[in-house]
């Protein structure tokens, strides 16, 4: 069994025509950009692009098999050199029986399917053109649909206030929306992690996946985790989620929930931390108060601990979050050791040493162990890293 570098939860920015697909998302990501990052920037193995639905973006694909510059896997994914991409689409859901948005991702082994799947959401999606668009059928019937593609499905980032199955989407349990037999794993989201997660013990029988949600070229691979598997596949990626042959999630790495975004309750309007049970901002006197995953999870927990064989969490602070390592030392890190993935996990404290500075060498080794000193954010703005050599 070897062991591969997975995010599946990249967005598509633009296409090659200009056309905006993730609105929000950076006009540097189209596919062939991405691909390109993934594999010799960031050293990804297999990355899902979850916006590849959408025509034009289905066009682009077709455009560089036909020139041979990506192949179809055998057993699903599409090849381009060491690096399988899975293709991809998150939809949102919102139907009689959910309490508020979801957003769930689809997965399918090849083009083919995916044009499928496609032209099915454009008969029930306003513009499947772009991304994350909620479509007009219930849960359960995307989720059976995708089955009867052969797709894997798993509800995305569960955790966030916003479009998210416990943010908004379930009063307390996703089989208010679901068949929990039809989920394939559950995404954590930036803002929690494994030991949050499995407090919530409906979810102990699911494998947990840690993605970027990239909306641009640098986020990738922000969160991520390793896979044991025979190959970089569709097929592969299947039995690692359901841990069969050997084939599993060995880690995952992701930000500290503190990094997150949602981690603490605050004001919608001045983020002033306020306390869960507080109907009104103490500081500024506005009363819309967005309730943080901590707090969220505490009212869900139904469990103490997690199940056994359930793969470690480690706290992995991307690079560009180090303080004082910007671009053009980001950059040169890379030319020299090859990936991201390379400084993060392989390459050694004496090398590192001669390529950048003493303190910014620390703090890449505290990176790796997950000790640095963290201050948490919420409300929508990211917590930060408070610098402490």
């Amino acid at each position: 069994m070897n062991r591969y570098y997975v995010d599946l939860h990249i967005h598509i920015g633009r296409t090659l025509t200009g056309k905006p697909v993730k609105i929000t998302g950076a006009k540097s990501l189209t596919f062939s950009n991405i691909i390109e990052h993934a594999r010799h920037e960031k050293g990804l193995n297999m990355i899902g692009i979850i916006d590849s639905q959408s025509p034009e973006v289905i066009l682009e694909m077709e455009s560089l098999m036909d020139r041979g510059l990506i192949d179809e896997h055998p057993d699903g994914g599409l090849v381009f050199g060491d690096l399988t991409v899975i293709p991809g689409s998150e939809i949102e859901i919102y139907d009689d029986q959910c309490n508020g948005p979801i957003h769930v991702l689809c997965y399918f082994p090849t083009l083919t399917i995916m044009k499928e799947f496609s032209n099915w959401l454009s008969a029930n999606m306003k513009n499947v053109q772009l991304s994350s668009q909620r479509v007009y059928v219930t849960g359960l019937e995307l989720q059976k649909k995708v089955k009867t593609l052969g797709g894997i499905f798993i509800p995305a980032h569960v955790f966030t206030p916003f479009k998210s199955l416990y943010g908004k989407g379930v009063k307390k349990s996703l089989t208010e929306v679901f068949d929990p037999a039809l989920i394939d794993g559950i995404e954590l989201g930036l803002s929690s992690d494994t030991k949050m997660a499995d407090q919530l013990e409906e979810l102990h029988a699911y494998t947990f996946v840690t993605n970027s949600d990239a909306h641009s070229l640098q986020k990738i691979a922000r969160e991520y985790q390793v896979m044991a598997m025979k190959e970089p596949s569709f097929k592969e990626l299947q039995k690692a989620l359901k841990q069969e042959d050997g084939r599993k999630v060995i880690a995952n790495y992701g930000l500290d929930p503190q990094l997150g975004k949602y981690h603490k309750t605050v004001c919608a309007e001045c983020l002033n931390q306020v306390n869960e049970e507080e109907e009104i901002c103490n500081q500024c006197g506005q009363s819309k108060i967005i309730k943080g995953v901590a707090d969220r999870i505490h009212e869900l927990k139904t469990a103490d601990g997690s199940p056994p064989g359930r793969p470690p969490y480690i706290h992995q602070v991307p690079l560009e979050f180090i303080p004082g390592l910007g671009p053009r030392m980001l950059e040169k890190l890379i030319d020299h050791f090859g990936s991201e993935m390379a400084v993060l996990h392989e390459v050694p404290y004496e090398a590192l040493q001669e390529v950048v500075p003493q303190k910014i060498v620390d703090l890449i080794l505290k990176a790796r162990e997950g000790n640095l000193h963290l201050e948490a954010g919420g409300g929508g703005k990211y917590g930060k890293i408070a610098l402490q050599l």
